[in-house]
């Protein structure tokens, strides 16, 4: 059982998710430092009173996120079994494809290719890539 002031702190911490504001509103921080409140806001968090409280009073989004993902993830398969049995297999693909990027099965990959060049270069180049014009001038 939590006292009222730790009850406070968690909810208040799920509010911010900042363990330091948490403290300042649960508890008589006005005339501590900085580096006081957060020591003593971790130590706080490190209380495995309050972590379970604080995972008791997560459960119920973290539920929700999971009902989400089982519907999404359900809601592709029919549509992918709907395309299959309609012989429309490119469709089926693309939806067991977009389930699996749901479910966490795929990862998109970026490549990037970077030159480094020194200005010294730049400046070659655009000296040899500008028109030459030897006419004399007036």
């Amino acid at each position: 059982m939590l006292t009222p002031k730790q009850e406070t702190f968690c909810l208040a911490y799920l509010e911010t998710g900042n363990a330091s504001e948490a403290y300042r509103r649960a508890y008589n921080a006005a005339k501590m430092k900085s580096a006081t409140v957060a020591r003593t806001a971790k130590e706080v968090m490190d209380n495995p009173k309050i972590a379970a409280r604080l995972a008791e009073l997560r459960q119920p989004a973290v539920e929700a996120v999971q009902i989400t993902l089982q519907t999404h993830l359900q809601a592709l398969q029919d549509l992918r079994d709907k395309a299959a049995t309609a012989e429309q297999y490119a469709a089926a693909i693309t939806a067991e494809t977009n389930r699996g990027k749901a479910a966490g099965l795929y990862t998109e990959r970026l490549e990037a290719n970077v030159t480094h060049r020194t200005l010294a270069q730049e400046l070659a180049d655009l000296n040899d890539a500008s028109p030459k014009d030897n006419s004399p001038v007036a």
